[in-house]
């Protein structure tokens, strides 16, 4: 039986089984890869991106989209910013624990704010702003008291986070300029981000002989990669089925609900140390993330309200 042949509640919980195993997978996976194999990031990045493009390919042969021809010189800067978006969040996991590496990816949510704030002149009410305090101030009270804190993994995770809030203002600047969905966008962006990464690869990271990525892998950390790099796909074909059928508030929570996951992992699967002050700025963290959820679909709950009493 096929996913299209269940019923649309079976489907709904498919897909999101299907997103919940894949996001959590790919950071223990990515983690291992780079534990166990030291396998170069950028050409872990390019197959992700390469993979991805070969699974939209399938996907738009398959009738599950339909390609929307894009000039790709509008997409240049946005396909840029996807080669970073990833490639500085991998070196991030590469070079910090799981539980630095996810609390940093939190820092996102105030950069967005900030960057729409400072540059699009977008408001936000003093609730939503609240919000960031608890998420800054558990971020920098984890970081603190890790004991694996390092430079190279902090300025890591700061330019993860920078690029990464980026490219998320941006693609919902494209989408809505180009009149695109997520899928038909991507299907552009993948193969013109592994055209940039191809480029850019040789001259940081070798391309033979010892750790190359040409090198003498053996056969299981090359079926290693390439799996990481088919459940990267089904991470981003997962999100666009969830977003597609399900509402804002289950989209949001079942993220808040692969956070925790995604913590409690790291510490059991590669045994990162974890001191009270570190739980402590966890919990501030989700607390913050949790609030900033509420207000914002509150926020948005009301407004639909207020167009739908217009007359």
């Amino acid at each position: 039986m096929s996913l299209l042949d269940l019923s649309p509640n079976r489907r709904i919980v498919a897909g999101l089984l299907v997103n919940l195993l894949s996001s959590i997978c790919i950071v223990f996976i990515n983690k291992w890869i780079y534990v166990r194999y030291g396998f170069p990031n950028m050409a872990l990045t390019l197959v992700h991106f390469v993979v991805t493009w070969l699974g939209l390919y399938l996907c738009q042969k398959m009738d599950i989209f339909s390609p929307k021809r894009l000039p790709l010189r509008r997409i240049a800067w946005l396909a840029l910013s996807f080669c970073g978006f990833v490639a500085f969040t991998n070196l991030s996991l590469q070079n910090n624990s799981i539980g630095t590496y996810q609390l940093a990816k939190a820092m996102t949510t105030p950069v967005i704010i900030l960057i729409q704030t400072s540059y699009y002149k977008k408001t936000f009410s003093t609730k939503i702003k609240l919000t960031l305090v608890p998420i800054t101030l558990g971020v920098l009270l984890n970081s603190y008291f890790d004991v694996r804190f390092n430079l190279l993994g902090t300025v890591f995770a700061s330019l993860g986070v920078l690029v990464t809030s980026l490219y998320q203002v941006w693609v919902g600047a494209k989408q809505h300029e180009l009149q695109v969905n997520s899928m038909q966008l991507l299907y552009y962006q993948a193969p013109l981000s592994s055209g940039f990464l191809l480029c850019v690869v040789p001259l940081f990271e070798p391309l033979t002989g010892d750790k190359g990525i040409f090198g003498p892998w053996s056969l299981p950390a090359l079926v290693t990669v390439l799996f990481s790099g088919v459940v990267a796909f089904l991470v981003n074909l997962s999100i666009y089925w969830i977003i597609g059928n399900t509402s804002a508030v289950t989209y949001n929570m079942f993220g808040h609900f692969k956070f925790c996951i995604t913590l409690i992992g790291g510490y059991l699967l590669f045994h990162d140390p974890l001191s009270l002050n570190q739980a402590l700025g966890i919990l501030c963290t989700l607390a913050g993330i949790l609030s900033y959820t509420h207000f914002k679909l509150a926020e948005q709950e009301e407004g639909k309200s207020r167009l739908a009493q217009r007359p």
